[in-house]
């Protein structure tokens, strides 16, 4: 009861929310909306009240159940039943009119102008009946059937759940729960909200507005869901695995496709290192298998999880002459969260270091129990280098997918991944996708993301032309209007017009939800935090990759380097070659490009040498983090520290015309020097800081005076000085600080 909100509360006792707040008020409690949640000691003072009521409501039940006496009941019966009254009635009535008809002709004698008008006696009668026989009866009305009453408590039943997508317009959730949009409106008014037909609504204002009209709601997984063919049960067939290879960086995740797939990808990578994820078909024998190959490094974590989100079997790489890296972790992680198996292949068991059985051990702690030490985890010791274990592996991955019977329906129209996603000179946006479900072919209307388009070209992870892509097929895609997203979901609707409509949609949404979540009401934490960020250094950052993928890891991976002092702010992230807008949108906003395995076009170099814009160039992300902590190290603000150079003691005062009072003093510890700084202290308190105004030696000035030498020594506004103060100078030291 004490989670409850209070609009449920409300129905729980068959009112309106309105109806609770009142009752709440008046009882002394002060609760924001019916959104809020009712708190123990609400619920007590409702139940109380109610029970009260109930009380009451019987009694007077009873009361009036309680048969009353002859004498009280004869009166009202011949007043209310008795005919003779109906009767006398009507004789006075008719004396009464004869008396007005008498005195009305005496009236009209009196008059010069006699012209009375005449009563009709009949016609008063008939009218006096008619009156008298309606009383008691219902006066019938022409009733309108209302589709819902606002504030009325409705059960919520499962024929009144709706579903809504959040940012819906006011004219689409009245559409959607088949009500005028004037009658949503005039429900928010009641609510206190000032609303257009067209304004966009948050998730929470679109569950109020629902629950008031006696609605449940039920967010859509995605926009243009309703747009996805169904599979059909009978149609199903079995289809390939998609397999994820993870594991630490350098323990031989790509090589060991390689091997499969006989090719050398790892030669085409920068430092020999994934920077992509990447999409492979192999074949073993007749059978196919699909191959995801994600980067080792820990800042491509998000990338690792994209790859867990789309496959069936997850393959852990793990080097034998190495260890369980903090990147195989996570990679263990993310398989659990995605809900799929794990196979371990621990690789280099050619090297004479490898120890496959400290790996088997170690990953016991992760409750990953070898089969051969009675557990259920697969592990298969292999070589990617000479092909050790390579069959083996593979039995093992077709093996786990028939025990997963993998099933898909060829015959719909095609849903599955983005997997990642380049602009392509000549080409123009390039998608590779995996098909999840059904068939894609040339020609075919497709969305992905917020992207929208006709499947121009399609080829495979082979540059191989292809007509048509079926169920676990990775392919290549040109058509689309944009770069969607790397881990953005595509399907093929019917036509163009409905692909242009729900990427328009999306697109709608995804600004609404980037300026909601770029501005927002103003707060007392917010301001001390602006206020704050004022006294922040930026090092603002333009980002231009390759592939999104890479943009969207160099933004997470980038945007961590801060402290409270200096942090970087990313203020735009794309694809595709470093262009001329975005040297000037550098220049406007005092920005640094970063170009990651891209190049700016001839225009874009004049524009950076004319706006004096820095444009950094990139192949290996480690080489951009280190540059950019570097550069955000130097906006710190230095570390300053006091160092000790000598003291002196006070041991006569002369006053000096115009320059004001002098100190003798006889220097005890380290030197006096001109540029030093000063502390007076006296029984060892520091009561006064500032600067030396005059250094001399007899009657010349000094630059310093070392320990054991006599000096005269004036400060910079103070003259208290007495005799036995000590005078310690120092330097203030600034060393530079490096990022934690």
């Amino acid at each position: 009861m004490a989670n409850k909100r209070l609009y449920e509360v409300a129905q729980d006792y068959k009112i309106s929310s309105n109806a609770l707040l009142s009752i709440l008020k008046e009882l002394g409690f002060s609760p924001k909306s019916h959104m809020s949640v009712a708190a123990n000691d609400m619920m007590m003072a409702i139940q109380q009240k109610f029970e009260a009521e109930k009380e009451a409501v019987k009694k007077d039940i009873e009361h009036k159940k309680k048969p009353k006496s002859a004498e009280e009941i004869r009166p009202a019966v011949v007043e209310t039943a008795s005919p003779e009254t109906f009767d006398q009635r009507l004789a006075k009535l008719s004396q009464a009119l004869k008396k007005h008809d008498k005195r009305k002709k005496k009236f009209d004698k009196k008059k010069k102008g006699k012209d009375g008008r005449q009563v009709d006696h009949k016609a008063v009668v008939k009218s006096f009946k008619a009156t008298m026989a309606t009383i008691g009866g219902v006066k019938k009305t022409k009733k309108y059937k209302r589709r819902f009453k606002p504030g009325a408590p409705v059960e919520i039943l499962e024929e009144n759940m709706i579903d809504v997508n959040e940012f819906m317009t006011i004219a689409e959730l009245a559409r959607t729960m088949d009500m005028k949009p004037a009658e949503l409106i005039a429900v928010c008014f009641r609510l206190g909200l000032m609303a257009s037909i067209n304004q966009r609504l948050d998730l929470e204002t679109i569950e109020t507005l629902a629950l008031e009209c006696g609605y449940g709601i039920k967010e859509k997984a995605e926009i243009g869901q309703e747009a996805r063919e169904e599979e059909s049960s009978e149609h199903l067939e079995f289809r390939s695995p998609v397999v994820t290879v993870m594991g630490h960086v350098d323990h031989g995740k790509t090589s060991l496709l390689d091997y499969i797939r006989e090719t050398n990808v790892v030669a085409q990578e920068a430092g020999a290192i994934t920077q992509h994820i990447g999409a492979y078909a192999a074949f073993v024998g007749e059978k196919k298998i699909t191959f995801i190959d994600t980067p080792g490094h820990e800042a491509f974590t998000a990338m690792r999880a994209r790859g867990a989100q789309i496959t069936d079997i997850v393959i852990l790489v793990i080097a034998a002459d190495d260890a369980v890296m903090p990147q195989t972790v996570e990679a263990i992680d993310h398989a659990r969260a995605a809900g799929v198996p794990i196979i371990v292949a621990i690789n280099k068991v050619d090297k004479p270091t490898a120890n496959p059985e400290m790996i088997r051990q170690q990953l016991t702690k992760y409750n990953l129990l070898p089969e051969e030490w009675g557990g259920k985890t697969i592990m298969v010791e292999v070589s990617a280098k000479t092909g050790t274990g390579m069959d083996r592996l593979l039995e093992m991955i077709l093996l786990q997918a028939e025990m997963l019977d993998l099933k898909a329906d060829p015959d719909i129209r095609a849903q599955g991944v983005v997997v990642e996603a380049r602009l392509e000179r000549g080409r123009g946006p390039v998608s590779t996708v995996i098909v999840q479900k059904g068939t894609i072919r040339i020609g075919d209307p497709i969305v992905a993301g917020v992207c929208s388009g006709r499947v121009r070209t399609l080829t495979s992870d082979r540059d191989i032309p292809l007509s048509e892509a079926g169920p676990t097929v990775p392919a290549r895609l040109t058509g689309l209007n944009g770069v969607p997203q790397a881990g953005d979901t595509f399907m093929i609707v019917k036509d163009d017009q409905e692909a242009r409509e729900i990427s328009l949609k999306r697109m709608q949404v995804k600004r609404e939800q980037d300026i909601r979540q770029g501005h927002g009401h103003a707060t007392l934490e917010g301001i001390y935090a602006q206020i704050k960020e004022g006294q922040m250094k930026e090092l603002r950052l333009i980002i231009k990759t390759d592939v999104d993928g890479s943009a969207e890891v160099l933004s997470e991976t980038l945007s961590k380097i801060a402290t409270d002092e200096a942090r970087t702010i990313i203020i735009h992230k794309g694809v595709g070659a470093i262009n001329e807008s975005d040297v000037l949108l550098a220049a406007a906003s005092n920005a640094i490009v970063i170009g990651f395995s891209v190049s700016p076009d001839g225009r874009a170099r004049e524009t950076a040498a004319r706006e004096k814009v820095d444009i950094k160039l990139y192949n290996i992300i480690y080489d951009v983090e280190n540059d950019v902590r570097k550069a955000l190290e130097g906006m710190l603000s230095p570390e300053i520290r006091e160092e000790f150079s000598g003291m002196a003691e006070v041991r006569e005062l002369f006053r000096v015309p115009k320059v004001g009072l002098i100190a003798g003093c006889f220097v005890k510890e380290g030197q006096i020097r001109r540029t030093d700084k000063v502390h007076i202290v006296r029984d060892g308190r520091i009561i006064f800081t500032g600067n030396l105004i005059s250094l001399r030696r007899f009657k010349d000035d000094a630059r310093e005076v070392q320990s054991g030498y006599e000096c005269g020594i004036g400060i910079e506004n103070y003259n208290d000085i007495k005799i036995g103060d000590h005078i310690e100078v120092y330097q203030l030291v600034e060393t530079a600080r490096k990022l934690e």
